[in-house]
């Protein structure tokens, strides 16, 4: 090769990498991020679709375990179980689907749909088989990517997975619903409570407050003076508190109150379970 044809090729290669670099087309997630800021300042897109993809690109980098439903937090209905009994906890639960467990709480037996209960209502309460309307239950592991599942949901036509650990215990279970509101935001429906009623009574000494709630509301509502010069909602409290994004079910006491996360996952606190420290 000659000098020449030598210092063409290095004229070529610096010159493609010039390209490259100004090409506008992003060559990693962050610069695919900051892209799609740039649009969004620009008004290209709007502040939903630019949350709507974030949350796509989001759940791609997500696992099953970061936004399950816990095991503590399930609705589960005994294989056992009476009628009367389990048309109880589907009116007072709102749910529409419910793992079916057996005499070992490990042991899933299937899914029971809500929706099928209703033909009870014209042939007779005498009519039921829990064993003719259970569905076989979905099990997949807590290390499952979110993106993956999402797919399975879509393809094979269930709604409901059942979530076990390493051991094959029970660890929670997880809806297309939990995945989609990841990308959308949450999904609300008529059976949801009004989100007007940021803190809703449990009993005389416990409460459920939404995340959301404006400091001032929630001083005002409990007589006290949680300081709200660094953070505006009690979301914000909570966190600072415990000095990361915590994990559902854990707690923290904050002046006389004990706060436990009851909703939430790796980028927020949804909900907070409070009761009043003596």
């Amino acid at each position: 090769m000659t000098d020449d044809d030598s210092s063409s090729s290095q004229e070529k290669t610096w010159l493609g990498k010039l390209a490259n670099a100004f090409s506008g087309e992003p060559q990693s997630r962050d610069e695919l991020a900051g892209t799609l800021r740039a649009a969004y300042e620009n008004k290209i897109i709007d502040h939903d679709a630019l949350e709507i993809i974030e949350g796509a690109l989001h759940v791609s980098d997500q696992q099953v375990r970061e936004i399950m439903i816990p095991r503590s937090q399930m609705v589960v209905i005994q294989h056992d179980a009476s009628l009367e009994d389990i048309l109880k906890l589907v009116i007072d639960s709102s749910h529409s689907r419910f793992p079916v467990i057996g005499d070992n709480a490990d042991d899933i037996t299937g899914i029971l749909l809500a929706k099928e209960l209703l033909p009870l209502v014209l042939t007779g309460r005498e009519n039921f088989d829990m064993a003719k309307v259970v569905r076989p239950a979905t099990i997949i592991p807590e290390s499952k990517r979110l993106n993956v599942l999402l797919r399975e949901f879509r393809e094979q036509r269930y709604h409901m997975a059942i979530v076990v650990d390493e051991y094959g215990g029970i660890a929670g279970l997880i809806t297309i619903e939990d995945i989609l509101e990841e990308i959308v935001g949450d999904i609300e429906d008529e059976t949801d409570e009004d989100e007007g009623a940021m803190i809703r009574p449990q009993s005389d000494k416990t409460y459920l407050v939404d995340a959301l709630t404006p400091i001032e509301d929630f001083n005002e509502y409990f007589d006290t003076g949680i300081s709200d010069e660094d953070f505006d909602t009690i979301g914000g409290i909570i966190v600072q508190a415990f000095g990361r994004m915590p994990k559902v079910d854990e707690s923290v006491r904050v002046d006389n109150f004990l706060f436990r996360v009851a909703e939430g996952d790796s980028r927020q606190v949804k909900l907070l379970e409070m009761s009043i420290a003596n």
